[in-house]
């Protein structure tokens, strides 16, 4: 009776200390979750603080209203984003102490300096482009950046210091649970000398097992046999194995997830920072030059052509990101109309043809419409990110070849140049985000985002898209739609 007494609390210690183990894991995950989800929310409210400062600096540079659209859009936003900031953020007193920190610097930023900035710039528009104005704008706006970086940090150094004790507190509950269970085998092997043959085997298979479970093998797993206490601890046993490797599944799919979250905010980020300097560095400095120097109507009209160029570069850049973040969360509309491809594309050749002298765009489509159901500014979008590329990986110059036509049932464009080509290694993945190959290092511009989102706007439309291309000699680009009739 005290040998099967001892056994049963070792037993009974062994699981309670892996319901520990797996508690304080779920309570490390939900820890990490909700760490990643402040930093989410703080991201996308830096930015939108971003948004508010973009669209202030231009209405008060230039005067234009239409300028001013992303300070009304962020500002509109503002006050629901800090409200489900603070909703987030304070999980602790600490952390709602910062939280409290951050909002205040942001409405005191909005409201002490952006606002009557603006009104300003409306009414005075000379007395809001002072030196004095655009330092204390910079002052404001660094202030509160630094107050985004020391939040994020502390986060980020509170949520990997939480996860490495609740690593370690699990590390040290699964080495106990096994310890138990090795004790628990060893003691059974000792009865084994005293009892009859018929319980000895499973006896030893368990003890077998639970020494390969403590060397790693998760995936053990014991035969059912014996009868009463024997066959109860086999299958104790493998429930415990099960739990063990399910747990450490889910630790792996866990830290895939997180790898692959910071892959792709740091590939966000160096692409913002990369594809938003040039076109703001050109900005400012020819503003500067339109303010500070005397120059002839013809050198204004050249630079103002520059900064709208350049602006609506910054643009389109936005544009993408925003359709990139509508598309993974199924909020991007998709029309469903009567639309002649060949029109659309048509009209987009027109629009590329005078973009660059080096190139010639040779445009076949047929007498008939091309008639599809879908919607014709997307459809337009998806030709305008064809044609640029054809263009932007041609820099050489040469032919780029646009054709439609119908086949059976489907309505297929192609865009063929003859560029620089895709490399073999990177053509499996030419459709993913932020791929861009050699681009940056040949000083060829884009967000690596258009091939991406032209893949899910035609997918939208119940079709397909896929390229042949050779590097040095160039690539052809298709997509195929189905065909619709007119009503």
């Amino acid at each position: 009776m005290a040998g099967s007494a001892l056994l049963a609390l070792l037993v009974a210690a062994a699981f309670g200390i892996l319901v520990y183990a797996v508690t304080t894991l779920d309570d490390a995950t939900k820890r990490e979750r909700h760490a990643k989800a402040v930093t989410a929310q703080t991201l996308q409210l830096e930015k939108l603080m971003l948004d508010l400062d973009t669209g202030l600096r231009g209405f008060v540079l230039t005067g234009k209203n239409d300028l001013l659209r992303p300070w009304t859009s962020a500002r509109a936003a503002l006050p629901g984003r800090l409200d489900a900031f603070r909703r987030l953020a304070s999980t602790t007193a600490d952390e709602r102490r910062r939280a409290e920190s951050l909002i205040t610097a942001i409405n005191q930023y909005v409201n002490d300096y952006a606002e009557p900035v603006v009104e300003i710039a409306r009414t005075t528009p000379a007395a809001s482009r002072t030196v004095i104005v655009r330092v204390e704008g910079a002052e404001e706006l660094a202030g509160i950046r630094s107050r985004f970086g020391n939040f994020l940090s502390t986060e980020n150094a509170l949520s990997a210091a939480r996860t490495s004790a609740a690593q370690r507190r699990s590390d040290e509950a699964i080495a106990a649970a096994v310890a138990g269970l090795i004790a628990s085998a060893l003691l059974i092997t000792g009865f084994g000398f005293y009892l009859a043959r018929s319980i000895a085997r499973p006896v030893r298979e368990v003890a077998e097992g639970a020494a390969r479970l403590a060397g790693g093998d998760l995936a053990t797993r014991l035969k059912p046999q014996g009868s009463g206490e024997v066959e109860e601890l086999t299958d104790a046993f493998n429930r415990m194995a099960e739990r063990l490797e399910a747990s450490r599944r889910e630790l792996e799919a866990q830290n895939e997830r997180l790898r692959e979250s910071e892959k792709a905010k740091s590939e966000l980020v160096s692409v913002v920072a990369h594809e938003l300097r040039t076109p703001l560095a050109s900005v400012l400095g020819f503003t500067s030059v339109l303010r500070q120097r005397e120059v002839t109507d013809e050198q204004r009209r050249e630079y103002l052509g520059i900064i709208e160029a350049q602006a609506r570069r910054l643009a389109a850049l936005v544009n993408d990101f925003l359709d990139v973040q509508r598309l993974e969360e199924g909020e991007l509309s998709i029309a469903k109309e009567l639309v002649d491809v060949g029109s659309v594309v048509r009209e987009q050749a027109e629009v590329f043809a005078g973009q660059s002298p080096k190139h010639l765009l040779d445009v076949s489509l047929p007498a008939t419409p091309l008639a599809v159901r879908g919607d014709s500014n997307r459809l337009a979008q998806v030709v305008a990110n064809l044609l640029s590329n054809a263009i932007k990986y041609s820099p050489q110059g040469g032919v780029v070849r646009v054709t439609g036509e119908r086949e059976d049932s489907i309505v297929r464009v192609s865009i063929q140049d003859e560029g620089v080509g895709i490399p073999a290694e990177l053509q499996r993945e030419i459709f993913g985000k932020f791929v861009r190959g050699q681009a940056t290092a040949e000083g060829i511009e884009g967000s690596g985002l258009g091939l991406a989102i032209s893949r899910s706007l035609v997918e939208a439309h119940g079709g397909s898209i896929n390229f042949e291309s050779t590097k040095g000699r160039g690539s052809t680009f298709w997509f195929e739609i189905p065909t619709a009739s007119p009503e």
